[in-house]
């Protein structure tokens, strides 16, 4: 048999709110580089709705492809603040995630949905207000038969998320972060975004980004000439 298994809780702290908070804050492009440009999931997985923020623990979903039997499942370990991750074997776009579970998950103050797979009922979705990040958008629904595994470390967008790991998503895509690592990540991440703010004032002073990254020699080793004449002339 299958080793079909769902484990009941994941790893939270009381920590956990204004990690999140920072995370969101920083956004997905400086935490992805904070992290060495790990953790960032398919850009394939795309917002239904552009303008939100969200991060917290994730609570893992495995399930067969086309069958979304374990996402109910799933929908009673949920707590406040947590990231649903889900994703299917084989790879499917079938539209696993409806209206009503997303009112499920929205009554129960989840922060946000990332499907490596379909979602459909996106109207309701969009007007009900809950954050989905989905793989695609497709009105094929799913049966609910099969086991599959909750709050397990699985796969999603490429992407290796643990049970209880953080995952921020925002318009420029979705990233998981370690727990293990995420203090870490907020620390480099906060530096980088300090120094932008620096490059940022400067630039607003007239200053070149070829002078502040010291990208002239880099010009001059690849073999990049300038020639003070139009094109053909």
């Amino acid at each position: 048999m299958a080793d079909y298994v769902v484990h009941r809780t994941i790893v939270r702290e009381d920590l956990d709110a204004g990690r999140s908070a920072e995370l969101r804050r920083l956004g997905v492009a400086t935490v992805s580089e904070a992290q060495a440009r790990r953790g960032l999931l398919d850009p394939a997985i795309r917002p239904l709705k552009t303008g939100l923020a969200v991060a917290g623990p994730a609570v893992t979903v495995e399930m067969p492809a086309g069958d979304n039997l374990m996402l109910h499942a799933a929908i009673e370990l949920l707590e406040a603040g947590d990231m649903l991750v889900v994703t299917t074997w084989p790879p499917s776009l079938h539209g696993v995630f409806g209206d009503l579970l997303a009112e499920a998950c929205h009554w129960r103050g989840v922060a946000g949905v990332v499907l490596d797979a379909g979602v459909r009922d996106v109207a309701a979705i969009r007007s009900l207000g809950l954050p989905v990040w989905a793989r695609a958008i497709y009105a094929g629904g799913a049966q609910k038969h099969e086991g599959g595994r909750v709050n397990v470390p699985v796969t999603a967008g490429g992407a290796a998320v643990a049970p209880g790991d953080f995952v921020l998503a925002d318009d420029d895509g979705v990233v998981c972060v370690p727990r293990r690592d995420v203090d870490t990540v907020i620390r480099r991440g906060e530096e980088r975004a300090a120094r932008e703010q620096q490059t940022r004032t400067r630039l607003r002073a007239g200053a070149l980004s070829l002078d502040l990254s010291n990208l002239r020699p880099v010009l001059e080793q690849a073999g990049v000439r300038y020639v003070d004449a139009p094109y053909g002339g």
